[in-house]
């Protein structure tokens, strides 16, 4: 048997709201790519150059969300979600307003001036938006965080669609107006539909405490690992691609194949996990569908076939599957693995979490396809897929070494339960096929969750419970 919970209205509007967010902001962010390149050198700018313009969005991403996180209960998580929208807003529009400026260096200034705001921005409402859904739905992370990551996933790959599409019907600075406008809508909607939090502010947890904790810290380079194989495509898909002499229209479709996929798939790789199954052994799946993927794709120096259109198409399927594997499980397996390290159950964990998630994917972003690029240069995309293979290696080889080390509870003696004067939620094994589950809740207790261990069923902390278990019991 299974206790089940609808959603309240409250948390269906935080769901839709933040989902919303994350669609508009992710549009607004990859827009740009399809003509910003060409806008860029017209007014001088090298290749270079207008790809540091990208990168710096990662890197300032990197660099400030740990300290949004860190300080999320002080300013407040509404306050940063909404703020952090207003920013990206504007500094959109001002990017389309960079069309008037003629003069290179003043251009390509004010390109990394305004891309350093809009990333400010961007990493507060996602540090934010994380956390809210953290503190929101303490019972289903994996499945609610698994959601707002498809309205993401689909924003940023339709993002570059759209801001083409607008490009053709008003120039350079039609698609800025349009999305930024539409992302200011959403923050005014936001500011006044969005509940506010009742939890009272209390100290902030050490970054350095929680990267401390072997779970949070393992899930952090599982996370930028994920990042960097993404960016790694993003850089050296395209010309891989060229011998095929692929149109344009079908190239675009082949890099909406593995997004597509993790789009598909994450949602219900967030349902396994609340359910019945430890994150991390989703995430030791995840690695090796990655390494598969990659080698495929190229395919890799060591495998005796020829590059062929199918094989890129098998492996960037197998990719995303394998990104849902791996991005969903990170994040609600760190809150969860800093719970039970000590770390309250509360906003303050939630919001330093957000920050190292939002950090670890941006560092991945950054450095994947920077080290991309020059490998795909020196030594041809084949063999720079080794990179990629060799992380994804070492992530399922720590894995695994986490697994067999973990220190799992001690399984309890059948015996008489102790009684709680709050509250006692026993599970007992009735017989070999059937369990009967007996749930006595106190007055004052009714509408409280149990603090960090209803998250997930399958005990997705330091170690599942076993089978052999007779009588579970969780005080209130």
């Amino acid at each position: 048997m299974r206790i089940k919970r609808r959603y309240t209205r409250r948390q269906w509007s935080t769901v839709m709201l933040i989902g919303t967010v994350n669609f508009a902001g992710a549009v607004c962010i990859s827009l740009q790519a399809p003509f910003y390149p060409q806008e860029a050198e017209m007014k001088g700018s090298t290749a270079t150059e207008y790809g540091l313009v990208f990168g710096i969005f990662e890197l300032v991403s990197f660099l400030s969300s740990p300290l949004f996180g860190k300080y999320l209960d002080t300013i407040g998580a509404k306050f940063t979600l909404t703020s952090g929208i207003f920013v990206a807003a504007v500094s959109c529009m001002l990017f389309g307003l960079l069309d008037l400026v003629m003069q290179h260096p003043e251009f390509i200034g004010l390109s990394f001036a305004v891309r350093i705001v809009e990333a400010l921005g961007a990493s507060a409402a996602l540090t934010a938006a994380f956390a809210i859904i953290a503190s929101e739905f303490p019972d289903s992370v994996g499945t609610t965080f698994a959601t707002l990551e498809t309205f993401y996933g689909v924003g940023y790959i339709v993002g570059p669609t759209i801001g083409g599409l607008l490009f053709q019907a008003g120039g350079y600075i039609l698609p800025f107006i349009v999305m930024g406008s539409m992302l200011g809508v959403v923050g005014v909607v936001t500011c006044v539909v969005l509940p506010a939090s009742n939890q009272p502010k209390k100290p902030q947890a050490s970054l350095l405490k929680m990267l401390a904790v072997p779970g949070v810290l393992l899930d952090s380079l599982v996370t930028t690992a994920t990042a960097m194989s993404m960016g790694f495509y993003s850089a050296t898909l395209e010309p891989h691609l060229r011998q095929f002499d692929l149109s344009p229209a079908l190239v675009g479709v082949m890099f909406i194949i593995s997004g597509g996929i993790y789009a598909v798939f994450a949602p219900l790789v967030g349902r396994i996990i609340d359910r019945c199954c430890y994150a991390k052994r989703v995430v030791l799946l995840g690695g090796l569908f990655v390494i598969v993927g990659v080698a495929l794709v190229g395919p890799a120096d060591f495998m005796p076939v020829e590059t062929s259109l199918w094989l890129c198409v098998l492996g960037l399927i197998i990719h995303g599957l394998g990104l849902s594997c791996l991005m969903v499980p990170t994040f609600s397996d760190a809150i969860s693995s800093a719970v039970c390290a000590g770390f309250p159950d509360d906003l303050t964990t939630y919001g330093v979490v957000s920050g190292l998630w939002a950090a670890s994917f941006a560092l991945g972003a950054f450095v994947g396809p920077s080290v991309a690029g020059v490998l795909f240069d020196t030594v041809g995309f084949r063999k720079s897929t080794y990179f990629i293979i060799a992380v994804h290696v070492l992530v399922v080889v720590g894995t695994a070494l986490f697994l067999c080390c973990e220190r799992r509870p001690p399984a309890r003696k059948p015996g008489k339960p102790k009684t709680n004067m709050n509250g006692l939620l026993r599970l007992e094994e009735s017989n070999a096929s059937s369990l009967n589950l007996i749930a006595n809740w106190s007055q004052d207790h009714r509408n409280q969750s149990f603090p960090g261990v209803t998250r997930n069923k399958a005990g997705n902390d330091y170690g599942s419970i076993g089978s052999t278990l007779s009588v579970i019991e969780v005080a209130a």
